[in-house]
């Protein structure tokens, strides 16, 4: 008799968002306002630097955590942003998706548990069961998004290894305050526990006050990693290139899990990831906040509360008040009206869905018509 596969793997379930964008695409004419992908190109300058690597003969094998030249160029861009960060202490990733997955198998052992605020991207919740690992969900619905002490605290166990934050977040694009940066930086103090930061969205930001924790926090240092990509604000998800930040002892025991899951970036692309660094994302961003702020008309005309969103290219409004649960709303929305939006099971948070807005203008603008009629229509 065949043995099983893995316990932890099995008891996981594809992604419910791909799932959702692959029954809208089914549907033909259905505008997909699901996935977090960015509608631009990616900056010339960036192509043609990946184009000039491969003249070159850039097409070996790299240094396992990045080359010298890349590693040196986001040190100096994180001190710019007032993160202190050595090259030594930097490692590039397979996007911040590898980033996370070789933080939580670098610092997991069977049976710890990690602190995840929701609603939450569904990334962390399967790395850590993965790592046959638990996950505790702190609600942050009550509190408008935002990780108030008691309530983390009482989260907390003799078991419990790291919390993870985002912010801005994903799905509800809020920037958590300074009482929320503070709260965990006194639990993690208190009881000697990891903090992995996933900062993806840092340079879509529209209105402050906005602080990484890193950078509020920086006596924590010795616990905390510091996650980012070039994805998001580059357009340069299909590039699958990001890195992490963490005191060296840390990044040593990382760059090991990284070392034997995927060996390293290919060489020409991190080259194009540093000319990336040097190309200002402010004209995609300005474009964002305008479709924001439409976004947000839009659902107000429809009466779906929302948290304002103060960063990223998402909007999470609550839909309770159609007597519908967002699985339920989601489906009958790609099938009656054509617009794909994700359910907030698939972040920790029923009865609210998640709105992409990093989609052509147009199609946004046709999107929320027909959600506006769906919604009216119920």
């Amino acid at each position: 008799m065949i043995r099983p596969t893995n316990s932890a793997l099995a008891q996981l379930a594809p992604s419910g968002i791909r799932r959702i964008n692959a029954l809208a695409a089914e549907q033909g004419d259905c505008i997909p306002l699901a996935l977090g992908e960015p509608d631009f190109a990616t900056p010339e300058p960036i192509c043609a630097e990946a184009a000039a690597a491969l003249a070159r003969g850039e097409t070996h094998y790299p240094p396992n955590n990045g080359t010298p030249a890349l590693r040196q160029a986001i040190a100096g861009y994180m001190s710019d942003q007032g993160l202190a960060y050595d090259a030594a202490d930097i490692i590039v990733t397979v996007g911040a998706t590898e980033a996370l997955s070789s933080t939580f198998r670098a610092l997991l052992d069977p049976g710890d548990e990690v602190i995840i605020p929701v609603p939450a991207f569904t990334v962390y919740e399967s790395d850590v069961l993965m790592c046959h690992g638990r996950v505790v969900q702190l609600d942050t619905a009550p509190t408008a998004f935002q990780v108030r002490k008691d309530s983390l605290a009482a989260c907390v166990t003799s078991a419990t290894k790291a919390i993870v934050i985002c912010s801005p977040g994903n799905p509800t694009g809020c920037i958590l305050d300074a009482a929320s940066l503070d709260a965990v930086a006194e639990v993690a103090a208190e009881h000697g526990i990891y903090v992995i930061c996933d900062d993806v969205y840092n340079r879509l930001v529209y209105e402050g006050p906005y602080e990484r924790f890193a950078q509020r926090h920086p006596e924590l240092r010795d616990r905390t990693v510091v996650i980012d990509s070039f994805s998001k604000p580059w357009a340069m998800t299909g590039w699958r290139v990001g890195w992490l930040a963490a005191d060296g002892p840390v990044a040593a025991q990382i760059a090991k899990a990284h070392q034997f899951s995927v060996s390293s970036v290919p060489a020409f692309v991190m080259s194009a990831a540093a000319r990336a660094l040097e190309v200002d994302p402010e004209p995609m961003l300005e474009v964002y906040r305008s479709r924001r702020d439409r976004v947000l008309a839009a659902l107000d005309g429809m009466g779906l509360d929302t948290v304002r969103p103060a960063g990223a290219f998402y909007a999470f409004p609550s839909i309770e008040q159609t007597g519908m649960g967002a699985e339920e709303f989601c489906e009958r929305a790609i099938r009656e009206a054509g617009v794909g939006l994700v359910p907030g099971e698939c972040f920790g948070a029923p009865g609210h869905v998640r709105l992409s807005y990093c989609v052509a203008d147009d199609a946004l603008d046709e999107g929320l018509r027909r959600l506006a009629r769906f919604v009216a229509s119920i």
